[in-house]
């Protein structure tokens, strides 16, 4: 199974961290600047219970280094979703499911419900319908995301 992690920040790295550990995946992240350096030098460093790992991931600034995936999880910003459309393009196949761990509420959140709601698209996160139309709400798996967590 293929997963990439979208935005290994504190969430997607905690989640980056804790997938390689188990070892089960083939897992990749896409990060960027002195993180991404970091990544690669020393693998994700993870700090919980006063006990550190280290663990190594493929990590990569461009996620066409990567190809298609089982799955995606966006773990960036929301508003720094459209944006990164582009990039993230590459990683998207016919069959590829994506997570979103975003804060607010999400673009597909009217999508399925029924209802006088179904099929309303909230233009304040998502502009002119463009994660919508590069996405697409059938593939996507929500999520909570809860964990206090930060990056060093």
């Amino acid at each position: 199974m293929k997963i990439t992690i979208f935005g290994a920040g504190a969430i997607g790295g905690y989640l980056a961290a804790k997938l390689a550990a188990a070892g089960r995946t083939d897992l990749s992240i896409v990060a960027r600047g002195a993180h991404l350096e970091a990544i690669k030098a020393d693998g994700l460093r993870l700090i919980e219970d006063g006990q550190e790992t280290s663990v190594p991931v493929r990590a990569a600034a461009k996620a066409e280094e990567l190809g298609v995936q089982d799955y995606v999880v966006l773990a960036l910003k929301a508003h720094s979703l459209t944006p990164a459309l582009d990039q993230i393009a590459p990683l998207l196949g016919d069959h590829t499911s994506v997570v979103t761990m975003q804060n607010g509420v999400p673009w597909w959140y009217f999508h399925g419900v029924g209802g006088p709601l179904e099929g309303t698209r909230l233009n304040a996160v998502d502009p002119g319908g463009a994660i919508w139309q590069r996405i697409g709400p059938d593939r996507v798996i929500g999520s909570v995301v809860y964990p206090p967590v930060g990056v060093d």
